[in-house]
Formats: structure tokens, sequence, C-alpha cells
């Protein structure tokens, strides 16, 4: 129902309001909304924030955004997690309202004492709002001024518009006709929510040994622990593992996928089950369920997480398919379908029917994901969300998020924009993206304008710059300048980001001409690396992926996802953008071409950057040490190979006199 005040189009809004909105802790967003009037009094508008307990948050004013519009905005700040709701009121401003026009019929010598008088009325009503103290007495001095007939009108007329007395009212308004929109839901989630650098391993590679003419021994918990130093190292906030279940051997794929295994052949870690256990098991090559807690620990212990795949599928071996035979599908010949996405065959793999048990599915996914939480794991990665029932997600996650608000799952949906903002919206606090597939200047810039700002009230990005699955032609083709301008791009345009062992070496060999898949992955084999040998040779990315993390620990502005400014560069190779947050700006050039050096002149949005467009400004290149003095538009070159980029922090100068806010 419209209120007095019209307050309409109030965002975010998720679902109709029927979902929350969703932030983290310290998180500043804006809130808008359309609001007017009929007739031409002046109105405002204001922000209600309400935290978990129901408790309003200080008066926070909104602003006219475009004018001619009628919408107005306000950034807030949720201080602590929980579910929280946000409001727009609406209010005509009499003290508005007379100010335009005792402005006009003031100085034009119309009605002056009869508008001096209603001014005089208007700010003793205004100053009863105002608690006692110096503000009121600056506000009733006013009223006496307005008074004063011994004064000129228009030394009256000014002692109301004051800068004093206009202060004290922008902060306790006068305030006609309050009409609220609804409530609307907001939850805050912990800071890992939204940021944090992730890092995929596969335990039974880490410490493997594969000798010719000798059956591969695989690495178990004990030796991947001893990796964790050095991913701590890099700066890394989470480490995923690949599903660590027992695997089955029925159709069991040999390396490279093929479709017969020899007896050696380790499987895919995703045909998860056999008799030795299902998801609540770990495989017995990597070693027991002590080892893996002893694996959290350390993790802890080095400042990470550990996030556990959650593929909701089982190997025809899997204790589910003797015990529940409804969870599956049955083909007319009485076989259990195995999973398909025409052409491909995946005979190792069971995937799982919803419909004859949904209740019993939902119990047993919940058991599975506690056993875990009760072992350490508060995040989890879903496999393939998309395949299974979003109301299936909305219940488990909705069950685990009542009790313990703190688990993250993370979706792993490359799949159609409705099905992968629709999981976003009724829980999952992370999704992946198609940032893989985004390499040019327009399709990297539409793609950050949408989740920045359409969508940034709903899914948070996690940019993965390669995965088991997914070696893309740009990586493929494009030798280590590739590598470092992917790396630069994830952590320096999402929050959260992520890459998978090998990354580091710029593994980059696909199965075949026009395929992304690798060629000996490691979801087929174990796959041992040197990494001792790579640094010491100095063939490691880890020099500059911890540049880049220590950089986000370091800079807010490199934390949140949405506030982004994109830069004009004359040349489209360049790549050009900024975030801020506070008085943080961090400032980001970036050459696409990994085979070519590229320059341009770059004109940057100054304003936008906290500074007035005539400035001159130092910058410190945070991945080389470099210093510049630089302007409005500025000379660009960077060469693949020696500078994928410039990742430039903003120092005030004295000369500028810490205008940087």
């Amino acid at each position: 129902m419209i209120g007095r005040i019209p307050v309409v189009d109030v965002r975010p809004v998720v679902d109709c309001g029927r979902r929350p909105a969703k932030a983290v802790a310290g998180e500043t967003f804006e809130v808008t909304a359309i609001v007017f009037r009929e007739g031409h009094d002046a109105v405002a508008a204001n922000v209600v924030l309400r935290d978990p307990a129901g408790r309003p948050g200080p008066y926070t004013p909104m602003r006219p955004l475009e004018p001619g519009t009628d919408r107005w905005g306000a950034r807030i700040t949720p201080a602590a997690e929980g579910r929280w709701t946000y409001a727009v009121e609406g209010w005509s401003d009499p003290v508005a309202t007379w100010r335009h026009t005792a402005g006009i019929k003031i100085p034009a010598g119309i009605d002056t004492e009869l508008v001096l008088a209603e001014g005089a009325l208007l700010h003793e009503r205004a100053a009863a709002g105002v608690p006692k103290g110096d503000d009121r007495t600056v506000v009733r001095a006013a009223v006496d001024a307005l008074r004063d007939e011994s004064r000129p009108a228009s030394a009256r007329h000014a002692a109301a518009l004051a800068p004093a007395v206009v202060a004290v009212l922008d902060r306790f308004p006068l305030r006609d006709l309050v009409s609220a929109s609804r409530p609307l839901p907001l939850q805050v989630e912990r800071e890992r929510a939204l940021f944090g650098s992730w890092y995929e391993l596969f335990p039974r590679s880490e410490g493997a040994v594969v000798e010719p003419g000798r059956p591969p021994r695989s690495g178990t918990f004990r030796t991947a622990a001893a990796r964790l130093p050095a991913v701590a190292a890099m700066g890394f906030d989470v480490v995923y593992l690949p599903p660590i279940h027992p695997i089955g051997t029925a159709f069991r794929k040999g390396p490279n996928n093929s479709l017969s295994a020899a007896p050696e052949d380790v499987g895919s870690p995703w045909a998860i089950g056999s008799p030795e256990g299902g998801h609540d098991a770990v495989h017995p090559d990597l070693g027991t369920i002590e080892d893996f807690d002893r694996f959290v620990a350390r993790a802890r212990e080095l400042g990470m997480e550990v996030a556990l795949d959650f593929a909701l599928q089982c190997s025809p071996d899997h204790p589910w398919v003797g015990k529940h035979p409804e969870w599956f599908v049955h083909r007319a010949d009485g076989t259990v379908a195995y999973a398909e996405n025409p052409p491909k065959k995946y005979q190792d793999i069971y995937p799982i029917a919803f419909d004859q048990d949904f209740a019993g599915l939902v119990r047993e996914t919940l058991r599975v994901l506690r056993h875990w939480m009760a072992h350490g794991v508060r995040i989890f990665r879903v496999d393939n969300p998309h395949t299974k029932p979003v109301v299936f997600w909305e219940k488990v996650i909705g069950d685990i998020n009542r009790t313990d608000p703190d688990v993250i799952f993370l979706a792993e949906a490359f799949t159609r924009p409705a099905m992968m903002s629709t999981l976003a919206q009724i829980g999952f606090q992370q999704s992946y993206t198609y940032f893989t597939w985004r390499n040019d200047k327009a399709e990297l810039t539409d793609y950050m304008l949408e989740l920045s700002r359409e969508t940034a009230a709903w899914m948070r990005p996690n940019f993965f710059v390669n995965t088991p699955d997914i070696l893309h032609a740009y990586l493929q083709d494009g030798g280590r300048p590739a590598f470092e301008t992917r790396a630069v791009l994830a952590a320096t345009l999402s929050p959260s980001w992520g890459v998978y062992a090998g990354f580091e070496l710029c593994e980059a060999t696909p199965a075949k001409p026009g395929s992304e898949e690798y060629l000996d992955s490691e979801k087929y084999q174990l796959r041992p690396r040197d990494w001792a040998a790579a640094e010491a040779e100095g063939r490691s990315l880890a020099p500059l992926l911890t540049t880049l993390n220590r950089l986000r620990r370091g800079h807010p502005a490199l934390r949140q996802l949405r506030d982004i400014t994109f830069h004009h560069v004359d040349n489209d190779a360049l790549l050009a953008y900024s975030k801020r947050r506070d008085d943080d700006v961090v400032l980001v050039v970036v050459n696409l071409d990994p085979f070519h050096t590229q320059e341009a002149t770059l004109s940057l949005n100054m304003p936008e950057l906290g500074l007035s467009w005539h400035e001159s400004f130092p910058v410190r290149d945070e991945l080389t040490g470099e210093t510049y003095h630089w302007g409005r538009d500025n000379y660009v070159r960077l060469e693949p190979g020696r500078a994928p980029a410039h990742v430039l922090s903003l120092r005030p100068s004295p000369s500028i006199g810490g205008s940087l806010s």
C-alpha cells in the first residue's frame, strides 16, 4: 500500500523481498528508492537499518542520485552477523520547502514578514526535536533572529541559513508525513563468504610416488600436510580438497578418461563409494579420519580453512546403491542409469533421483554434511548443484545455516544464468562464474558491471583461474604471460578467487586440440609435482601469487565487490579499473594481450578516485615497487614477460593534503 509520501522500488531487493539480500559484517552497500510527492513541496528520505535484535541504527540520510528520477540513495554498513532488516522512510521536508520559498520571496520583497514568521514557527518546531544542549541552542538562535524585527530581513533570513543551523537540522531534521516502506530482510554473514583466496589440491598427488615399472603409490593426508606451509606462505586462506572418499572399481576410468582401467589405476575421486564406505568415509590410501583431523588442524595452525568437495553422486559400488535403490533411476532393462551428457558418458557415476524419497535424501545429506562439520569443515564446494532440484538445496542449506551460520557453500554451477542466480538467492554463499570465458576488454567490463551491480545483493563470485575440468584456450596458447594476466585479473577484480595446483607451473597442455581438458588430467591419475625444483629454477608463479594475496589482505578496496570503476583507455588490449573503500584506492591496468607489448593513453575518472579533475598524485606499483606521478591522462606501456600489469596504490602527497577520502 502506498503511504502518504510514496516510497517505491526499494533496492536491493531479492525475489520481491521474499529472500534476504546478502552482505558480510562490515560491508558497505547502497540502498536506493524512489521517493516523491504531489505538488512542489520538498521531500527527503532516510534508511532505517535494524540489527538482529530489532534495534534501529543511527539515522542514515539519503541523497538524490540523479536529478529528475526521484531516486534517492544512502550507503549502509551492518556491523555484525545475523538477520537484519532495512527500510526506507520518505517524508515531507517543511524546512527545505521554506528555504526554497524564502530564497525567492524575501529577495523579491514578497510577503517578507509572513515568510519570516513561518520560518520562525518551523525552526521552533524543529528545535523541539533536537537534543538539549549546544545543538538546540543553535537552532533557537535562528528562531530568535527570524523574529528580530530590528534586523534587516536579509540578515534574519541569512541567520536561518547559517552553516551551523543547517548542520544541526541535517542531523535532526523536522520530518512530516513520515511514510515507510516495508522492511526487507538482510542476511549478514562472516567475511569469508565474500573474501578469500582458494587453493585446490589433490591430497593423493602430494607426496605420491610414480616410477616406471612400479605400481604408483598414493600420497596421504600426512604427505599432503607437508605442502600446507608453502600454500600458506603464498597467502591463501582456503585449501580446497576434491572428494576424499573411497572410489568405486566398477567402470573405473583410466588415465585421460579412458574407459578401461588397469589394476593400478586410481580412478576419479568423483566416482564416490565402494565397499569401504561412502560419503562419510575417507579413502584408505589417504589415511584415517584421525589423519584428516590432523590435516585440518595443521591448516588451521597456518591460518587457513579446509573446504571439502560435496558431490552428491555415487559409484556403482556405493553402499547407497544396494541400501536405497529408490534413490536412483532404473532403465527399462532394470539397470541403474549412469550419468550422461551426450555424447559424453560417465559409466562410473550414478546420479541421484530425487522424487521417490526426497525427505530421505535431505536427511542423509544433512547427516553427511554434519559429519564433516564435526571434523572441522566449515566450507563446502558443491559439485554440479544445478543438476539437483533447487528446493533440495534450499532445504539443506537452510537447515545447516539455521544452526551453523558460519558454514559456507560454494556452488560449482557453470550453467544457465537463471539457475546460477537462483541457487545464489536460495542460500549458496558463493558461486563459480563465467570468468574463465571472459577474456577481452568488453566481455570483462560488461561481466564485472553485472556482478558488482546487478547481482551483487545475492550472488558472490569466486574467480577460479583454472580447475581440473577447465583449461581455457587463452592459457593453452598464451604461455606464462597469459597465466600472469589471468592471475592479476582474478585477484583484483573479485574479492574471492582461486587456483588449482599446477597453475603456478603454467601447466597448459590440452588432451587434444580444441579441448579444455588437461592431458594426463589429475582427475584420473596421480600427478606429483617437483615444487622445489620449479621454484629453484624460477619457473614458478608462486612469487606473483604471494604478492597478489598480500595486496588483497593489505588493501580493503580489494576485499569488496560492489565499488569498481572502469577507466577509459584508447587501446582495447588494455583494461583499466579502480576499486575504492574509504581512503584506500587501488588502480589496476592490465595487458590482455599475452603476445605483444601494448601502449596507450589512460584517462582517469578522477572523482571516482577521490580526486579533483586537475590534481596530480603519486602512485606506487605494488608489483614492481616503482613510484610514478600521475594525473588525469597518463601514458602506459605494458610488455608481456616483464610487466603484465600495473597494480597501483594511490598515496596522497603533501600538496594533495589528504584529499583521498
